[in-house]
């Protein structure tokens, strides 16, 4: 069990940085708490009932009491046998408005402002759906787990929303218009950017049909526009989310680092993450816990434990490392195509080796440099020694790199009362495999009224009971007498079928 935890805290990206040993980040007790310890705020629980709940022995099962969450989803959690003083799991489950972009909140002093409009009950969730309909919200489900303590998962329940928020704010207007595919810099016009067959085409043709026949935009023309690298890249719209999550992740981890300078934040922490927007579900995962879809009795995982994904990444890490190695010729970020000094200030999409999807960055002196990787992902510029890959740098990649993105779209699928989604901390999964998980919720759910928007919760209370076993003399047991989890289990039961609707007003 210790040699899992020292494993997960390794390939934890909130918090990981911090647990490298470095003195800047260590954690000082004679500092002030930032936040004091917890359970998830829609818990509602009362001081004594959060004391309650850190029973070791009897170990009581926390489940909602009332049903406020988005989509009727379901949660329970139990604390662990022993392992630490506290339970070091947090959850956080919001609706969070894209209307105006929100106060920093990597300030020291920045509070996050509850919002207590996104979980009161369904009734004005179904008010807000029908009043608020040219707002754009996304809907979001998080587990984090800790290591070492409780501080940085409570901090990451507290705050990662927010900068995904922000994030998502860079690139609202492009999301909203579903026709339109991302520019690769921004205020720059060019028709290709639209969707329409027609009218990409005719563009196309035009501009080839000019440049033979030396027309404006023929080489040696008035208008030539700067020769293009190789050939430019189609970015998805749903890139822009994925790499919207994927630097909020970044900016989260940088936040708990300032913020352990004035405050005790102990710890680190993992998270999985579900985002819902726009009818696709976004499922990021950064350690060991996991999320599953159970549709129509498939079993369909939406997260994998972490391993260095590509040697697109692998390299831009190491040239992000050792710029050196680069010698002052190369740029380790990726761009669609070469950039050029006209586009020099202008925001254009970029990623770099923490990154799967696509963002938005000025552009510098630095970008114009000659691209370490291009195309697609294919040819690669090998200017680097990987033998420069020192054990501490490996350490650092671990954790820089866990987080992986998956995507669901949940409008291309019709969904019953028992399809649902899956998140756990690994307490579940450590004792459950993912059939034995699906088998005993569709079981419970298949004996519950369809009508019962409690089900889930129920279910999810029952799955926790089934982790956790029964307490014995040779300690906790669950079916076939084998041991049952002792760590912190922490689990959402979302349906999948309110994904377009909200449920009724139970």
């Amino acid at each position: 069990m210790m040699i899992t935890r020292v494993r997960s805290a390794v390939s934890s990206i909130i918090g990981g940085i911090m647990a490298s040993g470095s003195s800047a980040h260590e954690n000082h007790p004679d500092l002030p708490l930032r936040f004091p310890y917890s359970r998830p705020d829609f818990l509602a629980l009362s001081p004594d009932e959060v004391e309650c709940s850190a029973d070791h022995i009897s170990r009581p099962i926390l489940i909602l009491k009332e049903m406020k969450l988005p989509w009727a989803a379901g949660y329970a959690e139990v604390i662990n046998a022993g392992k630490s003083a506290l339970n070091e799991d947090q959850a956080c489950c919001e609706v969070v408005e894209l209307r105006k972009r929100p106060a920093d909140p990597s300030s020291p002093s920045y509070t996050p402002t509850r919002r207590r409009s996104s979980l009161p009950s369904a009734d004005v969730l179904e008010c807000i759906d029908s009043t608020e309909v040219k707002e754009q919200n996304f809907h979001y489900w998080a587990l984090f787990d800790g290591h070492g303590g409780s501080g940085a998962a409570v901090f990451a329940a507290k705050f990662l929303h927010l900068h995904i928020e922000e994030q998502l704010q860079e690139v609202l207007e492009i999301l909203q218009n579903p026709s339109l595919q991302p520019p690769t810099c921004l205020g720059e016009e060019n028709p290709i950017h639209q969707l329409h067959p027609s009218a990409g085409c005719s563009q196309r043709g035009l501009s080839r049909a000019a440049s033979l026949r030396g027309a404006a935009g023929a080489p040696g023309s008035p208008n030539t526009m700067a020769p293009r690298f190789f050939m430019e890249k189609k970015i998805k719209q749903e890139s822009l989310v994925v790499g919207a999550i994927e630097n909020a992740f970044k900016e989260m981890d940088a936040h708990i680092a300032r913020e352990r300078m004035v405050y005790s934040i102990s710890g680190g922490c993992t998270a999985l993450v579900v985002v819902y927007l726009l009818g696709k579900l976004y499922v990021a995962n950064a350690g060991d816990s996991r999320a599953l879809i159970i549709r129509g009795g498939e079993i369909i995982p939406m997260s994998s434990s972490f391993t260095p994904e590509s040697e697109r990444q692998r390299l831009q890490f190491l040239a992000h490392l050792q710029p050196s190695l680069l010698g002052n010729d190369f740029t380790h970020l990726e761009f669609p195509r070469r950039v050029t000094k006209k586009e020099l200030g202008k925001r254009m999409l970029y990623r770099d080796f923490t990154m799967n999807g696509w963002a938005y960055k000025t552009v510098q002196e630095e970008d114009l440099k000659f691209p370490l990787i291009y195309g697609e992902g294919k040819k690669v510029r090998q200017q680097l020694d990987t033998s420069q890959l020192t054990e501490t740098t490996a350490r650092s990649f671990m954790t820089v790199d866990a987080l992986q993105v998956k995507i669901y779209n949940l409008s291309q699928f019709e969904h019953g009362a028992d399809d649902v989604m899956i998140l756990a901390t690994d307490g579940l999964w450590d004792v459950l495999s993912n059939q034995e998980v699906a088998e005993a919720v569709s079981g419970f759910l298949g004996n519950c009224d369809p009508d019962d928007q409690h089900r889930y919760t129920m279910a999810a209370q029952d799955l926790v009971m089934k982790a956790r076993g029964v307490l014995r003399d040779r300690g906790w047991r669950i079916a076939g007498d084998r041991l049952g989890s002792g760590d912190d289990i922490s689990v959402f039961i979302i349906p999948l079928m309110h994904g377009i609707k909200q449920p009724p007003p139970s």
